[in-house]
């Protein structure tokens, strides 16, 4: 599957256009990672406990999306986006989407 932000895949032209795509998933807060965010935040530096957690999360959005894609025909995604927001206190969504296009 291409995945691209741009509105067009360079060296392919776009057949056929199959509509929007998303995949998303919604995190929560683990008490073990507060533990060492708590920590973090005293010494300064990077929360690796928490990068680790969004990059889990930012995967399982895009595969979520690709999974979309492939259901619809398409062999790839462009104008990809990933957006995050706040679901409720501890809990944060992570979504992917873009336009999902049969390209050659």
């Amino acid at each position: 599957m291409i995945i691209v932000t741009t509105e067009f895949v360079p060296n392919k032209e776009i057949k056929e256009l199959k509509g929007f795509v998303r995949g998303s998933t919604v995190q929560s807060k683990h008490i073990g990672r507060d533990i060492m965010a708590s920590f973090k935040t005293i010494v300064g530096g990077e929360i690796k406990e928490y990068t680790e957690m969004m990059e889990e999360a930012r995967k399982q959005a895009i595969g979520r999306m690709v999974d979309d894609a492939k259901a619809k025909g398409a062999n790839a995604v462009i104008c990809m986006r990933l957006e995050t927001s706040s679901v409720m206190t501890n809990a944060s969504e992570i979504i992917a989407y873009g336009t999902a296009v049969i390209v050659e």
